[in-house]
């Protein structure tokens, strides 16, 4: 079964999650926050989501990235985004246009 079928994503949840896996600097953990995906199933849900190819460029990139875990970070990196980034409630997107 799909992911996006079982967890029933938007257009714009689903191109949110892609947009976070491809950032270096959001973790899973954030994606988990946010989504309910844990790591294992963010990269299922790219793999489905993606020509193959693409997905085997993004999976090399994110493989063993220090920034991609949270528990890989350094002690005193204790936020999901960039200082620069719009706020995220919860489940809730800044009001982004696409």
């Amino acid at each position: 079964m799909s992911v996006t079928r079982e967890y029933n994503f938007s257009e714009r949840e689903t191109e949110r999650i892609i947009s976070m896996a491809w950032e270096d600097r959001t973790t899973f953990e954030a994606i988990e926050y946010q989504f309910g995906l844990s790591e294992k199933e963010v990269i299922k849900f790219m793999k489905e989501q993606m020509h193959p190819r693409n997905w085997r460029k993004w999976r090399a990139r994110v493989q063993g990235r220090k920034t991609k875990h949270e528990k890989l970070r350094k002690d005193e990196v204790k936020r999901f985004k960039s200082s620069a980034q719009r706020q995220i409630t919860g489940n809730r997107i800044s009001k982004k246009k696409y």
